[in-house]
């Protein structure tokens, strides 16, 4: 397993968190068949702040985030979140702590046949059900707001663009008031005007309801600007973790190469 480097975290662009751990990773291992995708990696973050992970195509990053969220199950290690072992809860708990993670997947995963609203109605209507129709559409109305989309309700996916389609993604994953946020490749496949605008958007979202958030990411000017602490995983290990002028200053060859190249 390769050498993980540790650099203090500084005060990154949501300022200082709370220092209370929300997630918890430790030692955890991922095969696909023969296949290792992650090899002991160890993280945790904060209410209030953002972790950026970075890394080359392939180094398990999605998988990470697929284990956080309890789609899969690590091989060994745990991930606790609040303090709770998520690989050993029933499946009843597992449901109730993902009611607190709110997930923007990398294409948006937006349904065709849905409308923008009832995109975002959408876990709403399985998760809320005492809401009643007018509540129902007063905060679909207000989350689409707080992503600048509140003129767009009635559109489909296909009638809008990559980059609005984050928006409304982003604006479904808030739906549940989560506690956490994962982000997997917010700004992938948009224009760099576009891929700005989702940055100060999950500032600006940061700034508002404080979660605890884990961006995966192959663009390092957007987790230069939107992270607190950035990991790099090698091999399926964490390198080096910290802010990135910290990681500037590693003298490990493969982070000096991959900020070179990104």
């Amino acid at each position: 397993m390769a050498t993980i480097q540790t650099i203090s975290m500084a005060q990154g662009a949501q300022g200082v968190c709370d220092g209370t751990p929300v997630i918890t990773v430790e030692d955890v291992h991922k095969s696909f068949g023969a296949h290792e995708v992650l090899n002991g990696v160890t993280l945790s973050v904060s209410r209030g702040e953002t972790l950026a992970v970075l890394g080359r195509s392939g180094t398990g990053k999605s998988v990470l985030l697929r284990l956080i969220i309890g789609l899969d199950k690590p091989d060994s290690g745990s991930i606790r979140i609040g303090g709770e072992d998520i690989a050993k809860l029933p499946i009843h708990r597992m449901a109730e702590i993902r009611k607190k993670i709110g997930f923007l997947f990398q294409h948006a995963a937006l349904y065709d046949s849905l409308t923008v609203a009832e995109n975002v109605a959408f876990p709403l209507q399985h998760h809320r059900r005492e809401m009643s129709k007018s509540e129902l559409s007063d905060r679909v109305k207000q989350l689409l707001a707080e992503v600048g989309m509140d003129n767009d309700l009635n559109k489909m996916p296909s009638d809008i663009s990559g980059g609005m389609q984050k928006r409304v993604g982003l604006a479904r994953a808030l739906a549940l008031e989560p506690e956490i946020l994962l982000l997997d490749e917010p700004t992938s496949g948009l224009d760099p005007i576009s891929s700005r605008e989702i940055d100060d958007l999950i500032l600006k979202l940061q700034r508002e309801r404080k979660m605890a958030s884990i961006v995966v990411t192959h663009d390092l000017l957007s987790a230069k600007t939107i992270a607190n602490r950035l990991a790099l995983l090698d091999q399926g290990s964490v390198v080096v973790e910290g802010s990135f002028e910290r990681l500037q200053k590693s003298d490990i060859g493969f982070v000096r190469e991959f900020l070179k190249q990104s």
